[in-house]
């Protein structure tokens, strides 16, 4: 979702009163070139192009839109693909003291004075749109289809381009998204450079300041998140003593009666009778009643500071990280474990990819084998536990990649490359298979037909002719079984692929629609793909049924499943253990699969997974019982990570976030 919605930001600046016929720019993964944005403007009428492909994906956007005399747009239309495929076809128009627009969720109007239109699906031209009319209100505006938008001065600095030094201010815009977009304009109010500290966008002429804007993006968002952890991360002095709960007990799968937890520092010190008097100097939080459940593990997460935050407030202690920036990983996790920002424990796979026109740029690109064996050993020699294998990667590479890793200790999981099978890797050494349609893939396509690309997913139009009772599907899910292959499903992110529709709330998102910012909203009403591209409606919503009964059948058939969303986790991992309800799993053991089972798999049961005395004070708090009903994880007044305290109704809001249910009462020692 965040993810998305950063790709959706990075696409739509304007200038009411531009001063060139032609304005460019360039989007980059790293330091690797992804995209283009070009405008041509002709008085107060713009035409942009916009096209990003990062790994074999990503939107083609097409705008032409015109503004009035105070530089609010009068007419806009959009048209185009999204990252997965979706249909855009926006429109917006003002006559007189009417507005009225179509998007992804329907029809929609106003009347009354004229208000800046935020448009669901733009290229990052219109980024200078919107600053530019809050600069001219000189604060907040109220905008359409509704919210508020609000830009905050930063510091001055000086690019260096290929006609000279230009002088740029940094401008902080919030109330499109969870977070703030960073931008850089110029005295004209032009857009100049999106800062990220993955790549980002800037201006043609611009090129060589990237690596320098990612490393200030990069001490930019730290510093945000520094403060967040300052101000809402709670270290009490002495223990704390939670009351009146009941904990859930992974090995049982089931909760126990009422008891009291006790936190000294890092670890639990005390599971104890609830009855038990506290000792001076302890600080108590009232658990009414509620649950206390380990914290959960996140196993297909790709982490930034933004994520770290919200999965930890999502009951997501721990996150296995599928790929990431080398450098971008190593300085997240180093910020954690100083308690410097807030985050989960984080596992780190090293993701080795192939090098081709459809590459995905994390990790290594690497050209050879021995270049890819190369960063094995790269990855043991700092810590990483597995290697991730990804879709350029040559076939016939994989066995060295295995006995190497093998040779180092790392387990081997991963994509399945393109012009081979997960029966193949699978003989190769794979531990694990990454994503439930990177498993069904070797039964449905045809030799040489290329899965680096989007037909990775548009081929699972062909499931619904898939026989789950075949030969062919039994004998790889046989083999699984036997040899004790995992496997990541990441079956909620196939739901939003298969499922979701224009005009109708996400399946997997109705629960927390409400609570989200107004632009999280609209992403959540849009469809991630065209379902013309799996053969029809009908089509994509049979291919998802077969991957739920395929689902099904290998957790009934022994094959050991993997709980990892690569949607970003926090409010979409609680929608992970729902679909693994729904495929078969009781609610106890999706949440006994989502905590000890996973700090298992992991090899750090000793320390986390569940809560006993000598762990991890990793847990949070919810009022419902979960082993009756999964959904109740989504309400939680409180998460602990290595004894350290947080909030979500402090957090949440400040994250635009409404909270989902109130703080429980703390109180301090020495206080009734």
């Amino acid at each position: 979702m965040i993810l998305r919605r950063s790709i959706a930001l990075l696409l739509c600046v304007l200038s009411a009163t531009a001063v060139a016929e032609s304005e460019s720019f360039v989007f980059y993964r790293q330091d690797t070139q992804i995209g283009r944005l070009v405008v041509e403007v002709d008085g107060n009428a713009a035409k942009v192009d916009f096209d990003i492909k990062d790994n074999g994906r990503g939107p083609t956007v097409a705008e032409t839109l015109t503004l009035d005399a105070a530089g609010l747009p009068a007419s806009w239309r959009i048209t185009g693909t999204q990252t997965f495929g979706g249909k855009i076809d926006e429109s917006f128009r003002r006559r007189g003291d009417t507005s009225s627009w179509k998007d992804s969720g329907g029809p929609g109007s106003a009347r009354g004075a004229s208000k800046l239109y935020i448009a669901q699906s733009a290229s990052p031209w219109a980024l200078q749109v919107y600053a530019r009319a809050i600069l001219k209100a000189g604060g907040p505006i109220d905008v359409l289809p509704g919210g508020t938008l609000a830009l905050t001065k930063g510091e001055r600095l000086s690019l260096q381009g290929a006609a000279g030094e230009l002088a740029v201010t940094r401008y902080d815009l919030t109330g499109l998204d969870l977070n703030p977009t960073i931008m850089l304009l110029d005295d004209a109010g032009r857009l100049i450079a999106l800062p990220s500290a993955s790549g980002g966008m800037v201006r043609t002429g611009f090129e060589g300041e990237n690596p320098r804007l990612r490393k200030l993006a990069a001490d930019w968002q730290s510093a945000r998140w520094t403060v967040l952890q300052r101000e809402s991360a709670k270290r009490f002095d002495g223990p704390v003593r939670i009351v009146d709960v009941r904990i859930f007990d992974p090995v049982a799968k089931r909760l126990t009666a009422p008891v009291s937890v006790v936190v000294n520092g890092q670890t639990i010190s005390g599971v104890q009778p609830v009855d038990s008097p506290a000792t001076p100097g302890e600080t108590v939080i009232d658990g009414a009643g509620g649950t206390l459940v380990p914290g959960m593990f996140e196993m297909h997460g790709h982490l930034g500071e933004s994520g770290a935050m919200l999965n930890l407030l999502a009951g997501v202690t721990g996150v296995r990280d599928m790929g990431n920036s080398n450098s971008v990983l190593d300085a997240l996790d180093r910020r954690i474990i100083a308690g410097e920002v807030a985050g989960p424990r984080i596992v780190r796979s090293g993701f080795v990819e192939g090098k081709s026109p459809f590459s995905a740029n994390n990790g290594f690109v690497v050209d050879s084998e021995a270049r890819a064996v190369e960063a094995v050993r790269w990855y043991a020699a700092r810590g990483f536990t597995a290697i991730k294998i990804y879709n350029s990667v040559a076939p016939q590479w994989v066995p060295a990649l295995v006995a190497e890793a093998r040779r180092l200790g790392l387990r081997v999981m991963g994509h399945v490359p393109a012009f081979t099978s997960a029966d193949a890797m699978i003989a190769a050494g794979y531990d694990e298979i990454t994503h439930i349609n990177q498993l069904a893939l070797g039964w449905i396509i045809k030799p040489g037909e290329d899965t680096r690309t989007l037909f990775r997913l548009t081929a699972l139009g062909r499931l619904s002719g898939l026989d789950l009772d075949s030969a062919a599907v039994q004998s790889t899910l046989d083999t699984m079984k036997d040899k004790g292959i995992a496997l990541d499903p990441t079956i909620g992110i196939h739901e939003n692929l298969l499922l979701n529709r224009d005009g109708s709330v996400a399946p997997g998102a109705v629960d927390y629609f409400a609570n989200m910012p107004i632009g999280v909203q609209r992403d959540l009403k849009q469809a991630w793909s065209n379902p013309d591209t799996f053969g029809g409606d009908a089509s994509a919503r049979a291919a998802f049924g077969q991957l739920m009964d395929l689902l099904r059948r290998a957790h009934a058939k022994g094959i050991f499943i993997v709980t990892g969303t690569d949607t970003g986790g926090s409010l979409t991992y609680h929608r992970e253990l729902e679909l693994l309800v729904k495929a078969g799993f009781t609610p106890a053991e999706a949440l006994s699969r989502a905590t000890l089972d996973m700090a298992r798999y992991l090899g750090i049961d000793q320390t986390t997974g569940s809560i006993a005395r000598g762990k991890r004070a990793d847990f949070f708090l919810i009022p419902g019982d979960p082993t009756r009903d999964i959904k109740a994880i989504k309400t939680i007044s409180l998460v602990a990570k290595d004894g350290v305290f947080y909030l979500p109704t402090e957090v949440y809001p400040r994250l635009g976030i409404k909270p989902f249910v109130a703080a429980p009462k703390i109180t301090a020692p020495g206080r009734d």
